[in-house]
């Protein structure tokens, strides 16, 4: 059955398409990212990447290494049929809004009012399960060891409320980042077929779009971690602090930004980068090997179609 772009069922193929490109590629990377999380929380406690691993492996065995994997899955997943399926719709709707000779001339920000919409809600998803994943990356021993072991002592000592006391400095790394990472690869994609590729993209086949889907990703993904990994140090700061007691003051992001000054807020980038340019990329060909499998086109380059209204 053909799938009709933009219809209801094109919005679902492209939300299960984002369950499949975020939650797998974000639990893939999960070594990478304890370290990191690790590093921005105490810097200085592992020399590199793998010696963190190495240090992790001997002191907590192997497993150790994949502290947090079940929370990560878990809401990568949920934000990437926010962060996909939303998008679609978001950029659908705003180019009806507009028309569509102001879509293709405003295509930019189209790109990144869609993108920030849709990561609002998104990250509503995300947030109790970063929370949870960031508090036991950072925790050493690890705060818990299966999900459900965390999820019950946030509850216990914290409240419901304590797994969104980071939603503002999430939102602060996830909607810049999105907006860079969708923008970013629609315009490069663009770029790539316009400066690279002499014959119009309908005359390539699928594995050479898809190539140029994951090139495009990749380097969307390097402008992501430069643009939110500020952001991203203070997440992982807020969330491994110690509950606050009655009477004391709550630590805000203000805080926390005094306390590890511009420098500080760094910590960690270089990890991040190769991370979040290998993730990007691959999300965006895992998202778009699934829209051609079900028979929808890749992603940009202008070769989309409105259905006619």
């Amino acid at each position: 059955m053909t799938i009709e772009l933009y219809s209801t069922n094109y919005f679902l193929a492209c939300t299960l398409g984002g369950i499949l490109a975020c939650g797998p590629t974000h639990s893939l990377v999960t070594p990478l990212d304890l370290v990191k999380c690790r590093n921005q929380v105490k810097p200085g406690l592992y020399k590199s990447v793998f010696d963190g691993w190495k240090t992790i492996a001997k002191s907590e065995g192997i497993g150790g290494v994949f502290t947090g994997v079940g929370p990560t899955a878990i809401g990568y997943s949920f934000q990437g049929a926010g962060k996909y399926g939303l998008y679609e719709v978001f950029k659908y709707r705003y180019a009806n809004l507009v028309g569509e000779e102001n879509a293709h001339k405003y295509r930019t920000l189209l790109y990144l009012g869609a993108s920030a919409s849709a990561e609002f809600f998104a990250d509503i998803f995300l947030c109790p399960m970063e929370a949870l994943k960031v508090k036991m990356q950072t925790t050493v021993p690890p705060f818990a060891r299966t999900t459900g072991e965390g999820f019950k002592k946030i509850i216990c000592t914290e409240g419901y409320l304590g797994f969104y006391k980071g939603i503002v400095p999430l939102w602060g790394r996830q909607v810049p980042y999105t907006m860079v990472k969708f923008a970013s690869f629609e315009r490069t994609v663009e770029f790539l077929y316009k400066t690279f590729l002499p014959k119009p993209k309908s005359e390539y086949n699928k594995l050479q779009q898809l190539g140029v889907s994951f090139s495009g990703g990749y380097i969307a993904g390097i402008f992501c971690a430069l643009v939110s990994h500020p952001a991203d140090v203070l997440v992982s700061k807020l969330n491994n602090l110690p509950k606050t007691e009655a009477g004391q003051k709550q630590v805000t992001a203000m805080d926390v930004v005094k306390q590890l000054g511009w420098k500080g807020l760094w910590t960690g980038l270089g990890p991040r980068i190769v991370m979040i340019g290998t993730l990007t990329g691959l999300q965006w060909l895992i998202y778009d090997t699934f829209k051609v499998y079900v028979g929808l086109p890749t992603t940009g380059g202008g070769e989309e179609q409105k259905k006619e209204k």
